[in-house]
């Protein structure tokens, strides 16, 4: 059954997340008039990282939150620790070559040592466990999985990933849908809301200011300096940095138009026992199929299994969000058909049309991140880093991640739903024949 629900924070949405999350830390509205050196705007990853980043090197910095931290996608994500970029190395090298694929690939590596060095740093309590399984959904598929894994294996030395045969991945995994795959033991899964509380944690113990429920309503210039209008006040700061990714709405218009909102969805079951759950993952590592709008799925601390798939791509979500995800799950494992769900949520995450996140300046002291299209949880975490170190003199690695191509999508902020819906739907079907 469902986790006592007086017992969440006010403000979130009712997810398995919220229902299990430490370490909330409810911050008071803004009032009044701030200045800082540093203004930053999102209290997803992104945000928190960068925040947490610059205090520790000393900069003032105020970081404001629209509503809670972890309250978007950073806090409703399947939880997925992956390797590499949202994109395999091929298509990376056949954009920008292969000296800067490898570069992409060895900072991904960097961020996933980053993310263990902070939940260790900071003890943050978030269920980090190992292993992440690739599974091809059909048969055309498998090959391309398995000359992935070759490929990193080969031409990137990356030693932790290995095949899996179709029968090995039945013994892995309690279906018979799968035709193969792979996995990878360095990648893994954790739980997401309570890693960014443990961020937020340790950038409130550094000296960042945080308040939440204070939307930035408009940014001006006064002065030289950024002006950030809230509800009730103002922060006046010299640099201003929008990690506001899905959320980012029209607050920038430069930048929207690269991005695109879409949300996905995820239920958690009720408990189901040690030896179920292990019927369903014998080895507790996560897993994503290979369809387009894909399903990946994974087992909670107190033995749930939490599963994602679908997508909309509305302003709002479905109201029978169980009733969509169940229908995902019991196709992949119908002998959970007498399972309850005790969850049912959705989240808004922003992709690019290259699904390589997109990182820039505008006017010399804005820096943005963004478009994590789905790999969010170690890269907006190096992210932070990256725009640290810009911000602090050092800006070479930003410069190299701005060139990374992340053009806008066909008819800007406005016009670009039609031809994003058409080509998903698309994909859909492609997955369904």
């Amino acid at each position: 059954m469902p986790l006592d629900a007086s017992a969440m924070p006010a403000g979130y949405p009712e997810t398995y997340y919220v229902a299990t999350g430490r370490g909330f830390d409810p911050a008071t509205p803004l009032e009044g008039a701030l200045r800082c050196d540093v203004c930053v705007i999102g209290g997803g990853y992104t945000g928190v990282a960068t925040a947490l980043h610059l205090a520790e090197s000393g900069v003032d910095t105020v970081l404001l939150e629209s509503r809670h931290i972890g309250w978007g996608a950073s806090g409703r994500n399947g939880g997925q620790f992956c390797s590499g970029q949202r994109v395999e190395p091929a298509v990376m090298t056949s954009l920008m070559g292969a000296t800067r694929a490898h570069a992409l690939w060895d900072m991904a590596e960097e961020a996933k040592a980053l993310v263990r060095a902070r939940i260790a740093r900071h003890a943050i309590d978030c269920d980090l466990k190992p292993g992440l399984i690739a599974a091809a959904f059909k048969a055309a598929h498998l090959q391309e999985i398995l000359d992935y894994a070759e490929g990193l294996r080969e031409d990137y030395g990356y030693a932790h990933i290995r095949p899996v045969s179709r029968e090995e991945m039945r013994e892995m995994l309690g279906t018979d849908v799968y035709h193969g795959g792979c996995i990878d033991t360095d990648a893994g899964h954790l739980h997401p809301l309570n890693y960014v509380l443990g961020l937020a944690r340790a950038a409130r113990e550094a000296g960042v200011a945080i308040h939440e429920a204070t939307p930035a309503v408009a940014l001006t210039r006064e002065g030289g300096r950024h002006l950030v209008r809230t509800p009730s006040g103002t922060v006046k700061a010299d640099t201003l940095v929008l990690a506001c990714n899905g959320y980012l709405d029209r607050l920038e218009p430069r930048i929207a138009g690269s991005i695109m909102p879409i949300n996905n969805f995820i239920i958690a079951t009720e408990p189901l026992g040690e030896e179920r759950a292990r019927s369903i993952i014998r080895n507790d590592a996560a897993v994503a199929d290979s369809k387009h709008v894909l399903d990946y799925y994974r087992l909670s601390a107190d033995g749930r299994l939490l599963f994602g798939g679908g997508e909309s791509y509305r302003a709002t979500f479905p109201k029978d969000i169980a009733g969509l995800v169940r229908k995902c799950m019991l196709r992949v494992f119908p002998q959970l058909a007498d399972v309850k769900i005790d969850y049912a949520w959705g989240g808004t995450l922003a992709i690019t049309r290259t699904r390589l996140p997109a990182y820039g300046r505008l006017d010399g002291d804005l820096y943005y991140a963004q478009g994590f299209s789905g790999q969010g949880v170690a890269l907006t975490t190096l992210a932070g880093k990256v725009i640290a170190e810009a911000i602090g003199g050092a800006p070479e690695r930003l410069d190299f991640l701005s060139e990374v191509p992340t053009p806008p999508f066909p008819g800007g902020p406005l016009l670009r739903w039609p031809t994003l819906v058409a080509g998903m739907a698309y994909h859909a079907l492609l997955d369904r024949l």
